[in-house]
């Protein structure tokens, strides 16, 4: 099994959610990805933090594509 690092996960996740908001500029969705990412930063537990980021990413990308 091939193990990825954290910081493939969320590159992994800008790439998706740019797909599937392509009314947001793919810039724009990587750095919306990379804040929400930030707000982690130093945190003990990281089990989920990708699934945080993914959720917290989601909703603010839908405010910007109305």
């Amino acid at each position: 099994m091939i193990a990825l690092s954290e910081q493939q996960i969320i590159d992994q996740l800008a790439e998706r959610l740019a797909d599937a908001h392509d009314k947001v500029e793919p810039a724009q969705v990587a750095r919306v990805v990379h804040e929400q990412y930030a707000r982690f930063e130093g945190r003990p537990i990281r089990d989920f933090v990708p699934l945080f980021v993914e959720r917290r990413a989601t909703a603010e990308l839908v405010k910007l594509s109305l």
